[in-house]
């Protein structure tokens, strides 16, 4: 199972996702095609009502906690309640390119 596949399965069990969407962005940060240390998390949850943000990702990490320690560089993670989402039309912010990359 690619580690895209992992995190999708975890987040699904664990936070029971009204949308979940991985974005692989390892191609914008100086790793090899392929990699998988890079990635972008839109997480819609019931789970994050009444959480602070600090809250949520902190829940996302401890999720995600094998993972950041065995090759997962980086998570850009989007944590929304479904009226936040709602709220929001569906719009996250693009990643930036990593420094060096595409210069």
């Amino acid at each position: 199972m690619s580690v895209e596949q992992t995190i999708q399965q975890k987040l699904t069990v664990q936070f029971s996702p009204l949308l979940l969407k991985i974005e692989n962005e390892s191609h914008m940060h100086s790793s090899d095609r392929g990699a998988e240390s890079h990635f972008k998390v839109v997480l819609v949850s019931e789970n994050f009502v009444n959480q602070r943000v600090i809250s949520r990702h902190r829940a996302v990490y401890s999720c995600l906690a094998y993972e950041l320690e065995n090759g997962v560089h980086a998570l850009a993670l989007h944590l929304f309640t479904a009226e936040e989402w709602a709220e929001a039309n569906g719009l996250v912010p693009k990643s930036p390119n990593c420094a060096g990359v595409g210069q």
